[in-house]
């Protein structure tokens, strides 16, 4: 019965972490449901990007506000988790307080800093609530913000409000126990938040208080250990998937789009006098491929993996001139979409097997209306915290739907029409363009 604790923790840690890791696993197969990737640029300039906007925050600034209480919420959930890893070495062994020993005063320090840290981030949190439940700033509604993306957002901020209590009650009560010489309580650490919490408790038995700490130990271990398992259903998911997401994120200059290799080689044979149009093609020359995206399978896995990193914080959206104007179209929107669409196919293939492919498409969820409201001006992945590209799944959505379906608009349809036959844009002929500059 003395080991019952340490089984306990061992138990419930270990199915947390095959839980965890078996819906990572699906999550990382829906990524790759996508196509292959030549990446540009260098490692360096990849990995400066990262540390600037990934580890940095360095786009979340730009709202002033909402940018350092995020920073706060971030510096705190990465560096209090640092006593996860104390609190998982006692749960293992029995142990009570094992960095005491092995960091010596620099362990008062560390305590007292988390605790620091742990206010800081619970008085984040409630801000945030109040932000988004009392304030109702408009970029945290839409019409794609349905019941779910509402409150996935309130519950991870009521768990680390609760993950934070928890945290600061539990050390309060190991304190109070600490003063009384409670044995297993080893005097260590140091507490200038939680001792506010004294009074609370004060006058209790020995046995109580140990009951406080033991329960909110185990609440807070067993909470964080939910919480892991909540992150891959959740749009807080990129607080895994934001390194990778920028890592890999698009390096080139934002204005400039990808060309499909198939057409620009048949360009360059139309315009070179020393190919002949009608060889044969070489042996061993694949088949064209499809032009453009119909579904998450034509997309690049990176856009998969932006759809799966969003945050759903709406800046995107926010700075989009076509949805200021009342348009259907929101970027934050298409990214939720291609997500949802790449765990329908994902699920599809768990019940189905790996081969097999539904009657549903990408274009199911996004409206061609959505698609041409798009004026390319790149807002959305200027706005972005993560470095998503929201522009890339709308053009290569729309190359399909001229390409392969030739269902372009009329408009368009008279402007492609006019650069067949006349070059240019407009209906005038080409011998007619200069006529203006012979008119007196």
């Amino acid at each position: 019965m003395a080991y019952l604790p340490q089984l306990v923790f061992l138990i419930v840690a270990t199915v947390a972490v095959l839980l965890f890791v078996v819906k990572v696993k699906k999550i990382r197969r829906n990524i790759f449901l996508g196509k292959d990737v030549q990446f540009s640029g260098s490692k360096k300039e990849r990995w400066i990007t990262l540390f600037k906007v990934a580890i940095g925050q360095g786009k979340m600034t730009k709202k002033p506000i909402a940018g350092f209480l995020h920073i706060v919420v971030y510096i705190g959930f990465v560096l209090i988790n640092v006593e996860v890893i104390e609190i998982i070495v006692d749960g293992v062994f029995g142990t009570h307080r094992f960095l005491a020993g092995i960091l010596g005063g620099f362990y008062n320090f560390m305590i007292g800093s988390f605790e620091i840290l742990a206010l800081a981030v619970l008085l984040s949190c409630e801000l945030f609530l109040v932000r988004r439940n009392v304030l109702k700033i408009k970029r945290f509604f839409g019409k794609e913000m349905t019941s779910w993306p509402k409150s996935d957002a309130n519950i991870i901020l009521i768990v680390e409000v609760f993950l934070m209590s928890a945290f600061l009650l539990m050390n309060a009560a190991d304190f109070q126990l600490q003063q009384l010489g409670a044995v297993h309580y080893v005097s260590a650490g140091a507490f200038p938040v939680s001792s506010y919490l004294l009074p609370f408790i004060q006058g209790m038995s020995v046995e109580g208080l140990i009951f406080v700490e033991r329960f909110c130990w185990w609440f807070h271990i067993v909470g964080i250990l939910a919480f892991l398992n909540y992150l891959p259903y959740s749009k807080h998911f990129h607080i895994m998937l934001a390194f990778p997401n920028v890592f890999y994120s698009k390096l080139v200059a934002k204005g400039k789009m990808s060309n499909l290799s198939e057409v620009t080689d048949q360009v360059k044979m139309m315009i070179d006098p020393s190919i002949d149009p009608y060889a044969t093609p070489a042996e061993g020359t694949p088949e064209p491929s499809t032009f453009g995206a119909k579904d998450v399978t034509d997309l690049p896995w990176t856009s998969i993996m932006h759809a799966y990193t969003c945050t759903e914080c709406g800046r995107c959206t926010d700075e989009c001139p076509a949805n200021k104007t009342g348009k259907l179209l929101s970027p934050r929107k298409i990214m939720m979409d291609v997500r949802d669409r790449a765990e329908e196919l994902g699920t599809h293939k768990d019940k189905n097997g790996a081969d097999a492919h539904d009657n549903i498409d990408l274009l199911s969820y996004i409206s061609k209306e959505e698609l041409w409201a798009c004026t390319s001006c790149n807002a959305c992945t200027e706005a972005c915290p993560v470095n998503n590209d929201p522009l890339a799944v709308i053009v290569d959505l729309r190359r399909y739907l001229v390409m392969e379906q030739s269902a372009a608009p009329q408009e368009l349809n008279l402007m492609f029409g006019n650069i067949e036959n006349n070059g240019a844009p407009w209906q005038f002929p080409m011998s007619d363009r200069f006529n203006w500059a012979e008119e007196e």
